[in-house]
């Protein structure tokens, strides 16, 4: 047992370690230091939180063994192109725990002896724990079960669905008055009423969403599961827990809006979904597609002395990653020069090619932004674009008809070659057609990516 003076600066310094360790995460080289300092923090709040004045240690570490062994298991088991699948449902856990906390704070017998304002506050921050957790576990869930295709991922909206969604909110509130005025614990069915219609609004919400907006939902639901955990915290009373929830909910926010600033869209149009269902046939492509074999692309490749990557989600799919090291190897070995260029919602969730290349052992200082990237494609000699598409397609510039019209994209279109690694021409996830494959200067390479690479690199 510690006091409780030294349980709050042990949770100050897990805060700080979280800081740092959100600090690091911004940086590839320092992200494995950032996730250091956050194990570290955690592991610091958790004894504290221990050594604390609670009780029922025995049932608290039967629970803590139990959830790490199925913890281990998965993390064990789930590939790098499943982590946007296993985000999302780590999401809906937090989102239920904020739920059970409200819950259990509710009955609490100690939760009655509140008199007056504290009263309302501690009512309040359960209703609203509550209201979001809720949310965020259906949300969470539906967001998992598109990811996987378990679920549609077109959108599916409805006539009147925003009046809906404002009528479901307004009962809400009203639902939480009668809930802060009812005396002891006799606003239970408003509670329960509540998170009822919190859960299917969760549902609505990310159902409506199309695939094309996923790396947004997720870290969407990324902030609103901070701000459940903040809820939490309040209700707890637990400053380390506020903190934490904090940091989430807003860096998720902050990063929610830097991906819809990369699709050109705001945030509210988004999350209000619809985007793909609505057919815009956009101008009519013209131009005939060529195709390449591998060894015309490997010469390509021997020709250019200037080389751009560009993944996308099919490189994922496909774990290319390995061999497409191996291949920048042999390149920059013959003296070329070999650049990645990653756009900012690239994949299924935020640093998705990143991560992936990371793991692979690709250098970090030849990975850039789409920003970075750019200016440089007029000037190379070849891009390689291996498994993306909406992130690569010229209709956001040329054509004022397209639903991408104005969306933020890699230019791949500008450089002198262009090699498109693709199964098939279907569209992509935002259901585009691309006029990249009509262009003069670019050439499909039809097949799974990992074994095109695979040839090109024994022909090299």
């Amino acid at each position: 047992m510690i006091s409780a003076e030294i349980q709050t600066a042990a949770y100050l310094f897990a805060s700080i370690l979280f800081i740092l360790s959100l600090s690091g995460l911004s940086n590839q080289e320092s992200a494995k230091r950032g996730v250091v300092f956050g194990i570290i923090g955690m592991v610091v709040a958790v004894v504290a939180t221990l050594l604390g004045n609670i009780h029922g240690y025995g049932y608290i570490i039967i629970a803590m063994l139990i959830a790490s062994v199925i913890g281990i298991l998965v993390a064990r088991k789930v590939q790098m192109t499943a982590m946007p699948q296993l985000i999302a449902m780590l999401h809906s856990f937090v989102g239920l725990a904020a739920v059970l906390v409200g819950y259990g704070s509710y009955i609490d017998p100690k939760t009655l002896d509140l008199l007056g304002a504290e009263r309302t506050i501690h009512y309040i921050e359960i209703y609203l724990g509550v209201f979001i957790g809720a949310i965020t576990f259906t949300g969470s869930i539906i967001a998992w079960g598109k990811l996987t295709e378990k679920v549609t991922p077109k959108p599916i909206v409805y006539k009147g669905k925003d009046m809906i969604n404002v009528l479901l909110l307004l009962v809400s509130i009203v639902l939480g008055v009668f809930f802060v005025l009812a005396p002891g614990i006799e606003g239970m069915p408003y509670l329960a009423i509540m998170t009822g219609i919190a859960a299917f609004f969760g549902i609505i919400l990310v159902m409506a969403i199309g695939g094309a907006d996923m790396p947004v939902v997720i870290s969407m639901l990324n902030s609103l599961s901070g701000w459940a955990a903040a809820a939490s915290g309040f209700t707890l009373g637990n400053d380390l827990l506020i903190v934490t929830g904090a940091l989430v909910g807003s860096s998720g926010a902050i990063l929610s809006i830097i991906m819809c600033k990369a699709m050109n869209r705001s945030f509210f149009a988004v999350i209000s979904g619809g985007f793909g269902q609505e057919i815009k046939t956009g101008t009519k492509i013209e131009g005939k597609v060529t195709s390449i074999t591998h060894e015309e692309a490997a010469e390509w490749l021997k020709e250019a002395q200037s080389i751009v990557i560009v993944p996308g989600y099919g490189m994922a799919v496909a774990k290319a990653q390995y061999p497409i090291h191996d291949l920048v190897e042999k390149l920059r070995k013959e003296g070329k020069t070999v650049k990645f260029g990653i756009h900012p919602v690239a994949g299924r969730l935020p640093g998705h090619m990143n991560v992936l290349l990371a793991e692979a052992n690709v250098p970090y200082d030849i990975v850039l932004e789409m920003d970075e990237i750019n200016p440089e494609l007029p000037e190379t000699d070849v891009v390689l674009v291996i498994g993306a598409n909406d992130t690569v397609n010229p209709g956001a510039q040329e054509d004022p008809f397209s639903p991408i019209y104005g969306m933020p994209v890699i230019e791949v279109w500008k450089a002198k070659r262009v090699i498109v690694m693709k199964r098939s021409m279907a569209v992509g996830y935002a259901g585009v057609e691309n006029p990249l494959f009509y262009k003069e200067n670019a050439a499909m390479l039809y097949g799974d990516a990992k074994e095109s690479v695979d040839k090109i690199n024994s022909l090299l």
